[in-house]
């Protein structure tokens, strides 16, 4: 029987067009070998598990390949490559800046900059998680890495860029990796269940995908957990099961409870959601994501931005068409405004339960403006008779007192003279 073996690492790219997701970067490192144009210190960033440190594996292959093929990938056959696939390859040296972050660390690294490959022509230093080295450390680094020697490459790759020093980020050419997008996952999540005989459903592969948020080696991860889990049949179910999603159905049904107004299902419905053990504010926030992707439903241009299944996809456009914009805007509103106080709410049930109360009265609203309105157009007709007599009788009242005064002045005024 043998050894299992994580997809993550079964799977890892070898060469650049096994690479997913990246091809820009990857077209420009193949040009890079290909006109000779290397550059004696690459810094690679981007988020966790998107290719960093495998594109740096391949290139530190490539450039040492003394039989490149014509597309300048690696043979796979030379003492070189074969030396590098059993990891005893003495031309390429990681470091994990993690645990190795100190002056000394560095300074051995110096040292041994020095020594020349034995195979090939270059040796490459391949420093992950740079971010982690010392302000002392990162001073040390400079002088070599401004200045190595003409046989020494440095690939250094980090998930934080901006811990980066910017004298660091001068003496490197920085290539940004982007998060892999959920198609090209479910496309490689395909393959790998393909060629493992796993039997799948395409929607699973993409709730997968998602939750990966555009990790490859996290969607593997989960890609195994759940074969296992499934016994090597991947369904829907299962991985909403494994994953403690909430299913899209429950979104389906709370908007034909907000559209009829029926407030008790609309309750119940979120008391069997609690009843799963999800978080109010996790509802809240994914009833926000959900009508967001029923406003992009209703446009046919618009649509292509939904990264689900087809199948969900059609179950969206059927809702979308449901509901009116206008319904849309007020729910967004008013999610949205509950997501933001929900951390300072005492009473959290009650408070989402007041917004799920509002998204039924969505309808009423506009009626009860409409009343609100005829009501202030009413009023002042009612009243119209006796504020005016109490002006007119102010106004009358008003000169009297006002000449009574001035002959009082005048007399006192003349008393005062005599």
């Amino acid at each position: 029987m043998e050894d299992f073996v994580v997809s993550a690492r079964k799977y890892r790219p070898d060469t650049f067009n096994t690479v997913v997701g990246q091809s820009a970067i990857t077209d420009t490192l193949i040009n890079s070998i290909k006109n000779n144009h290397l550059a004696h210190a690459y810094l690679f960033c981007g988020p966790r598990g998107v290719g960093k440190t495998t594109c740096a594996r391949i290139f530190a292959k490539t450039i040492n390949c003394s039989n490149k093929t014509a597309d300048f990938e690696a043979c796979e056959k030379c003492d070189s490559c074969k030396a590098f696939n059993d990891s005893g390859s003495f031309n390429i040296h990681e470091l994990d800046a993690a645990s190795n972050n100190s002056v000394d660390d560095i300074r051995s690294l110096t040292e041994q900059v020095r020594i020349p490959p034995q195979i090939g022509k270059y040796s490459v230093y391949i420093i992950d998680e740079v971010h982690m080295l010392s302000a002392a450390a990162f001073n040390a680094f400079l002088k070599t890495l401004e200045e190595p020697p003409a046989h020494a490459i440095f690939i250094l790759a980090t998930t934080e860029k901006h811990k980066i020093i910017p004298t660091i980020l001068s003496r490197c050419q920085v290539f940004d990796f982007n998060r892999i997008k959920i198609a090209d996952i479910v496309n490689h999540l395909e393959f790998v269940a393909k060629t493992e005989n796993i039997n799948y459903e395409p929607e699973a592969l993409n709730v997968i995908a998602q939750k990966a948020d555009g990790g490859m080696r996290d969607a593997l991860s989960v890609f195994d957990q759940i074969s296992v889990f499934s016994d090597n049949n991947i369904t829907y179910d299962k991985v909403i099961e494994t994953l403690n999603i909430l299913d899209h159905e429950y979104y389906f049904r709370l908007t034909d409870a907000f559209l009829n107004e029926n407030i008790s299902d609309t309750l119940l419905i979120y008391d069997e959601i609690l009843s799963k053990g999800f978080d109010g504010g996790f509802f809240i926030n994914g009833l926000s994501s959900y009508l967001r992707d029923l406003l992009v439903a209703k446009d046919n241009i618009t649509i292509q931005l939904l990264e689900i299944g087809d199948k969900i996809k059609v179950s969206y456009k059927e809702f979308a068409n449901k509901v009116d914009v206008n319904f849309i805007y007020k729910a967004l509103d008013i999610t949205n405004a509950c997501d933001l106080t929900y951390k300072t709410s005492n009473n959290k049930r009650l408070h989402v339960e007041l917004a799920l109360i509002k998204l039924c009265n969505i309808n009423n609203s506009s009626l009860n403006e409409e009343v609100k309105k005829k009501v202030k157009l009413e009023a002042p007709k009612a009243n119209t008779s006796k504020p005016t007599e109490k002006i007119e009788e102010k106004k009358f009242i008003a000169p009297k007192k006002r000449l009574k005064t001035q002959n009082q002045a005048h007399h006192t005024h003349k008393h005062q003279f005599q």
